[in-house]
Order: C-alpha cells, then sequence, then structure tokens
C-alpha cells in the first residue's frame, strides 16, 4: 500500500529527472577536473549518452540504480504496483542493451558507471581514466 495520496505521489514522481542528476553532475565534474571534454546528451547517438568524447569515439551512461535495474542492493522494489514496476525497470535494461548494442555496431566504446559507484570519486577517477586513457 502506498502512504502518499496519488496526488502527492504523481507530485514526487514529477520531479525526477533524466538529465543533469546528481550522479551525472558528479561524473561530469570528475571528467572536467582530469581534462576531458565532452558533449552532453547527443541527440544522433542512439540512447542519448550523457557524455559523449566524439573525436575518441566514446560515450559514458550514468546509471540511476533503481531506474536501470542495478542489483546493488542499495535500492529495492516499491511493495505497492510491483508488476507495474518490474516491466517498467525490465523495459529500461532492455532499451539501455539495445542502444548499447547499436553503438557499439557504430563502432562506440561504452562506459557505463552506477550511481552506487559515484560515492567514490577516486573510483570514478580511475575508470575514467581506464577507459579514455
Amino acid at each position: 500500500m502506498d502512504t502518499l495520496s496519488p496526488e502527492a505521489r504523481s507530485r514526487v514522481m514529477g520531479r525526477i529527472k533524466s538529465k543533469h542528476t546528481k550522479p551525472e553532475m558528479t561524473v561530469r565534474k570528475i571528467a572536467y577536473g582530469m581534462g576531458y571534454r565532452y558533449r552532453l546528451h547527443d541527440k544522433e547517438l542512439p540512447g542519448k549518452p550523457d557524455l559523449v568524447f566524439k573525436g575518441r569515439r566514446q560515450a559514458v551512461f550514468v546509471h540511476g540504480c533503481f531506474w536501470h535495474g542495478h542489483d546493488c542492493g542499495r535500492c529495492r522494489m516499491p511493495k505497492s504496483n510491483q508488476a507495474y514496476w518490474q516491466a517498467k525497470i525490465q523495459a529500461n535494461m532492455s532499451r539501455d542493451a539495445k542502444a548499447r548494442m547499436r553503438l557499439e555496431e557504430m563502432g562506440w566504446r561504452i562506459l557505463e558507471i552506477w550511481e552506487c559507484q559515484t560515492r567514490d570519486a577516486s573510483l570514478i577517477q580511475s575508470m575514467l581514466k581506464n577507459f579514455l586513457g
């Protein structure tokens, strides 16, 4: 049973952003501080990667653990309307896989960074350094 009224739940869910999220901003700040320059959310590429390094043909996706189905233990399935949420998250995962596959077919390299990983700046730095060179 949901503890919020339908109007309150709608208001809460309506405030969830898909761009410029805190995890994404953390990765962007670290990448910029390391001297890397990038484009944001390139609409010409499948999945609209969060950070795009066109000259290198590399893209970075910063995924929210709940919304993209990461099995890290930090998020849990809501108790109400579970069938809806399972289908929603499964569809997101499927869409992510298709976008990743299409980008790889186009010759792009992809790095996925999860929300739970953004809590450790040194981890993000080493991931970006290994990925971007």
